[in-house]
Formats: structure tokens, C-alpha cells, sequence
């Protein structure tokens, strides 16, 4: 095209031609079970039966338990929110904020579907590391176990 000039991309190259490649943290097995005990211990210390599911930054299953009583549909839900909030790299309460404020276009956004209160990011040094994700009760009590396992990591 006249008038536009296509200049090589030297963002990322030091002087010697290697590329530079970015370094992000990421969630062990040791994680997930601290995770999944604290949220676990917060669930059955308020006597609240629920699923709980831990994902990786692009949504996949890495930890899962049904506590005993929880409803069959919160094996769905709760993996739902947190790949939810980990692909969206933001609590999934943001989503049923927006909705619920009109926004209902965004029922048809791809790739997430647990738009409701209960999934939380896990971040670390600036980058999403993965989610937690907790359905069986009250949105907000959903939220709070979440938030039990995220802050089990102390990040």
C-alpha cells in the first residue's frame, strides 16, 4: 500500500538474535492440595456441602471434589466458574455484575459459561496461574470458600 511502510519486530530479540521468552509461575501438585484443603475446611467448618474445582490459567480440570451432600448440578457449576474466572482473569462475580446491570450480550460470549458469583483467580506475580472455582450454596458463601483455598497460597 502507498504510504505504508512494514518494518521487522525487534521487540523480544536481544543483539546475539535469541529470543527472549517470558517466565510464569504455575501451580503444583503441592498447590492444589493446599488449596483444596483450605477451601475444604472452610466448606465443612460453615457445614455447607459443595463442589470445589481448581483449574489451570486456560480453564482445564487439575482438582476436584464433591463434598458429601452437595447437589449433582455443582459437580457442573463449580468447574464452570473457575474456568470462568481463570480465563477471564477475574472473579466470575464480574460477569453476573454485568448482566445483571443489562449487559446480556455477554450470555453469548464463548468458552465461559459460569457467570455467576464463585470463581476466583488465582494470580502470582502478575500473571493467572488458574481458579477456583466453588458451587452448593449462596453465591456469596461460594465466593468466600474460594477465596479460603486462594488465600491458602498466600499470593
Amino acid at each position: 500500500m502507498p504510504g505504508c511502510e512494514l518494518t521487522p519486530y525487534s521487540g523480544g530479540f536481544d543483539t546475539t538474535g535469541q529470543h527472549d521468552m517470558i517466565s510464569k509461575p504455575s501451580l503444583t501438585l503441592t498447590d492444589l492440595k493446599r488449596i483444596a484443603a483450605a477451601a475444604e475446611q472452610e466448606a465443612l467448618a460453615n457445614q455447607w456441602a459443595v463442589s470445589i474445582a481448581i483449574v489451570d490459567d486456560g480453564g482445564h480440570l487439575l482438582s476436584f471434589q464433591r463434598l458429601d451432600g452437595a447437589a449433582p448440578i455443582s459437580a457442573h457449576i463449580a468447574p464452570a466458574k473457575a474456568r470462568t474466572a481463570a480465563l477471564g482473569r477475574r472473579e466470575s462475580r464480574v460477569y453476573e455484575e454485568m448482566i445483571n446491570g443489562g449487559r446480556v450480550s455477554f450470555l453469548s460470549a464463548p468458552e465461559i459459561d459460569g457467570l455467576l458469583e464463585g470463581g476466583v483467580p488465582l494470580m502470582a506475580n502478575g500473571h493467572c496461574v488458574g481458579a477456583v472455582g466453588v458451587s452448593g450454596v449462596k453465591s456469596s458463601e461460594d465466593a468466600q470458600i474460594a477465596k479460603a483455598g486462594v488465600a491458602a497460597l498466600g499470593i
